[in-house]
């Protein structure tokens, strides 16, 4: 028998699978009717405009109903496998409300674009990384504390690695967003669905001092700290 046919340990992978459809269709989507551009849009792009923005919500919605049935099951394991175990059972419940905070905040993220509600589909972009990493964060210290009674330290170390990783991803996502949104890059940013050349992106200066009469004179220059700006046609 396949292990996802045991009870109910298909749910982690559906939960998976069914995300990353939700998240390649849009795209698709997006991307043919010329909505975005193709090369790596923020995802929330992909969910901005009808129709591909009908699609994106309704399939995080059912994301986020196979992501509580995913932590309730989670929460019900750990439950039964530590029946009298203080810690572990307020460990558990403090997962069990991240986790949900997490789907809230994943289903706020699909129905509210962010070309329409931007702050609140910030604070559901937020919820969904932000209290979906701690959760991980949970889940990997009952994993500690779950060894080697329930199972052996290769579940703890593989879950530790990957709640490294998000925190990092997440932390790192939030911070260059909040710069970017806070910087100077045009005040449509929030709209902004598409590139051209024209936009300001980098600035670069190139400043030179000599301290010869020319660029091959090893004298030093009779003018102290005299600085001249080099341009291409000089060269």
């Amino acid at each position: 028998m396949w292990w996802f046919q045991q009870g109910l340990s298909f749910l982690p992978s559906a939960l998976v699978i069914w995300t990353a459809a939700a998240f390649i269709f849009s795209y698709i989507t997006a991307i043919t009717l010329h909505h975005v551009d193709p090369v790596l849009p923020y995802i929330s792009d992909t969910g901005t405009v009808a129709p591909e923005k009908c699609l994106f919500g309704a399939m995080l919605n059912i994301a986020a109903v196979l992501c509580i049935a995913t932590i309730y099951v989670r929460y019900k394991q750990v439950h039964a496998l530590n029946p009298e175990e203080n810690r572990i059972i307020r460990l558990n419940k403090a997962g069990l409300v991240l986790g949900l905070l997490s789907c809230l905040g994943l289903s706020i993220v699909a129905n509210f674009q962010k070309t329409t509600f931007f702050a609140v589909h910030v604070c559901g972009a937020v919820l969904t990384f932000g209290m979906g990493s701690l959760y991980m964060f949970v889940q990997t210290i009952l994993s500690y504390q779950m060894q080697p009674k329930i199972h052996g330290k290769q579940v703890f170390w593989v879950r530790l690695l990957l709640v490294i990783w998000c925190g990092v991803s997440a932390f790192s996502m939030l911070t260059c967003s909040s710069l970017l949104y806070h910087g100077t890059f045009g005040t449509d940013i929030v709209e902004k669905l598409h590139w051209n050349p024209k936009d300001k992106k980098i600035s670069l200066r190139v400043e030179a001092n000599l301290h010869g009469l020319t660029l091959y004179d090893t004298a030093p220059c009779p003018v102290n700290n005299e600085r001249t700006r080099l341009l291409s046609r000089d060269l």
